[in-house]
């Protein structure tokens, strides 16, 4: 009998991922995306971010013909879809389902006067008490913009959508989105529990640009004979589950309830937790969008704080202080330095402009040092305790905003391979840390197995989550941590 599997999609701005995950064992039966050197990403302009999404389909088509070799899979074998994808982005197709331009990519910072003008004409109380956020730099300002510059074009508009919606229109010929996508979009009011009516209206966008609205989990269209034909599926297989790439990584790590915690540390560094109530951060320095299993009467909404300075500033450190020596001796050497790194702070705000400091850039700083007393162990542990006070900085805007923050989930990856920054995290916020072997395509395909029915909830579908590590926080050098994160503190209030 040939083994029944789950196909999962995940749709970055650097590559496309597919992956096949066996239904009986819950394992990733095969992987692989493509391109395997980064996808291009068009900056006509500075500031700006654009791709063709017509690419994302050939890289899915690629990756999905490499797993299918690997594994022997036919398309018969596969019971279900999901998508997971690049948060933000506008992609606008005609009647036809034909895309008008390159989509306008997360990265893109072009909307940004845009959104500012809109939360300053609409007012705080409107934009926060109904977005949860400024309109911001997302993808209503972003098609404000269009609307501005490309008139001719804007009036060609039939939809706009997500890159995920995208990529489920490409295998089902048909538009749809989600309340969650929608709310990453500032595009969902979550008073009026529909479409953000008044900002479309303020921005002069017709309702009719906005796609039917599907459950998270559910079949939410089915492939088509084309694309079946033209990527060896079945043809009527469900596509049954999409979210944005950080809600989906949270779902990747079973994290699903109030008080549950995600968190990535590569480039930049993220803390996703879910909250039960509905609540924002009166200064958006936090964004609040609805988690994948959000609905009108259970209230799930994703925090996510993004750190900009993160793994990039640990690889600084390592190219330009101890270029001669592995990340893992690195971390050794920071090991030798007590906590707090004997007076020595770094400020680790060097790429760009945080919005946990409310859009300010600080820059990077290292501060305290003694030409007497301290050497570059004290500045590569200092680096990592500063990206961890940053973190904690801002998991302190989610307490205020009613968050516990008792368990952190992470995949044993980029910083969270190191010993120093779990200990360091863990030590400050008092919460215990669970490492997994995880992946957001992974994720995304067993996903699909709850929307299709093949799982009853995330607890079956999650059941064979390998857990690599659990950290506890050190309750005998807690006051060390706290002293140090304290003097961190104080010298950011400087800046």
């Amino acid at each position: 009998m040939a083994n029944r599997y789950l196909l999962g999609f995940d749709v970055g701005s650097s590559s496309v991922k597919a992956s096949l995950v066996d239904v009986e064992s819950g394992q990733c039966a095969a992987s692989a995306f493509f391109p395997e050197k980064e996808a291009p990403i068009m900056a006509v302009k500075a500031g700006w971010a654009e791709q063709d999404p017509n690419s994302w389909w050939e890289y899915a088509k690629l990756s999905l013909r490499k797993i299918m070799a690997d594994t022997g899979a036919k398309g018969d074998d596969i019971e279900a879809i999901g998508i997971s994808y690049q948060m933000h982005g506008l992609v606008c197709v005609d009647k036809n389902q034909q895309v008008l331009r390159p989509s306008i990519i997360w990265c893109d910072s072009r909307a940004v006067p845009y959104g500012e003008k809109a939360f300053s004409e609409l007012g705080a109380d409107q934009c926060l008490g109904h977005l949860l956020n400024s309109p911001g730099n997302f993808t209503a300002s972003k098609l404000a913009w269009v609307k501005e510059n490309e008139p001719e074009l804007f009036e060609k508009i039939d939809k706009i959508m997500l890159p995920g919606d995208y990529l489920a229109m490409r295998l089902s010929g048909v538009v749809n989105t989600t309340v969650s996508g929608l709310s990453e979009g500032m595009l969902w009011d979550f008073k009026e529990n529909r479409p953000a009516k008044f900002l479309l209206d303020y921005y002069g966008f017709p309702e009719s640009v906005i796609a039917d609205i599907v459950p998270t989990f559910s079949v939410q269209s089915t492939v088509s004979r084309a694309a079946a034909e033209e990527l060896g599926l079945k043809e009527g297989t469900p596509i049954s589950y999409r979210g944005g790439d950080q809600p989906n990584n949270a779902l990747s790590l079973n994290v699903f309830n109030p008080g549950e915690i995600a968190s990535t540390a590569g480039t930049s560094g993220v803390v996703y937790g879910v909250l039960g109530d509905v609540n924002y951060d009166p200064k958006s320095r936090v964004n609040t969008f609805a988690h994948v299993n959000h609905q009108a009467d259970q209230t799930r909404l994703g925090v996510l704080l993004c750190i900009n300075g993160t793994g990039i500033l640990n690889a600084w450190v390592h190219r330009n202080i101890t270029p001669d020596i592995s990340y893992a001796d690195m971390n050794d050497l920071a090991a030798t330095v007590p906590i707090g790194s004997e007076g020595v702070t770094v400020i680790p705000f060097g790429n760009g402009a945080e919005r946990v400091l409310e859009n300010r850039e600080v820059g990077c700083s290292v501060n305290g040092l003694n030409f007497n007393k301290h050497n570059k162990a004290h500045v590569v542990r200092a680096a990592q305790e500063g990206i961890v006070f940053s973190f904690c900085y801002g998991m302190e805007i989610m307490q205020q905003m009613g968050m516990e923050l008792n368990k952190i989930h992470a995949g044993k990856a980029n910083m969270f391979l190191s010993p120093l920054f779990r200990d360091t995290l863990a030590g400050v916020s008092g919460a215990t840390i669970e490492l997994y072997e995880t992946d957001g395509s992974v994720g995304a395909a067993k996903g699909a197995g709850m929307g299709c029915g093949r799982y009853k909830d995330n607890n079956e579908a999650f059941a064979t989550l390998k857990k690599l590590a659990v950290i506890e926080p050190d309750e005998k050098n807690r006051e060390a941590y706290r002293c140090a994160y304290a003097a961190w503190k104080e010298q950011l209030s400087k800046m």
